[in-house]
């Protein structure tokens, strides 16, 4: 009789504890969404001058996002963004080289009050920013990076697709003896490289 009371006994805390785990198994995590802001993103770029090419780094302080959208996936926050970038809000600490870039560099491209693009995400942190610039559209390829809520692109700009020479020859006029290296020659390169940080916001 005792054997029969134990045994009914563990069956029934066997029961309870399998109904348990199940119960908790089926508790939901709460699922994390992602979102960028302007305020925590970052635009720094790199430009060189003279024949040794010395780096000149700079920032735009603004950036506008025109579709931000949240995601469960940070990588989605990033797929068909829209942005517009007033190159009026370029930073290099130097206000006279703010000014020649402002109004000798972009003053003389095309409709370029502002850098305006759309972002596109591939596959293995490729992907390509559709940048427009001079009245031109170029498909500009880039690399990123998402960790935890740290996200960053990296591009680096050839201007000749976007047909600036004119620009670069204006703006190395005007800062000629500024881009005059230890050879005595001044220039401007064409190359510019792009550092996007975003800090995303966690909902």
């Amino acid at each position: 009789m005792k054997t029969k009371i134990f045994l009914s006994t563990m069956l029934v805390l066997i029961a309870f504890t399998n109904y348990s785990c199940k119960k908790e198994v089926k508790k939901e995590v709460p699922k994390v969404k992602y979102s960028i802001e302007a305020k925590t993103t970052t635009i720094n770029w790199t430009a060189y001058k003279t024949t040794e090419k010395i780096p000149v780094k700079g920032i735009f302080k603004t950036v506008e996002i025109t579709n931000a959208k949240t995601a469960e996936n940070p990588y989605d926050v990033f797929n068909g963004l829209s942005f517009s970038v007033p190159v009026n809000s370029i930073d290099t600490k130097n206000i006279d080289r703010d000014t020649k870039i402002i109004q000798s560099f972009f003053g003389t491209m095309k409709d370029t009050q502002a850098l305006k693009g759309t972002i596109d995400i591939g596959e293995k942190g490729k992907g390509t920013i559709n940048l427009t610039m001079n009245g031109i559209t170029f498909k500009l390829p880039m690399t990123y990076i998402v960790s935890g809520q740290l996200a960053e692109i990296n591009a680096t700009l050839n201007l000749d697709n976007w047909q600036a020479k004119l620009a670069i020859d204006a703006l190395n006029k005007v800062c000629e003896d500024k881009h005059k290296g230890k050879d005595g020659i001044s220039k401007t390169w064409n190359e510019v490289a792009i550092h996007v940080v975003s800090y995303l916001k966690v909902e």
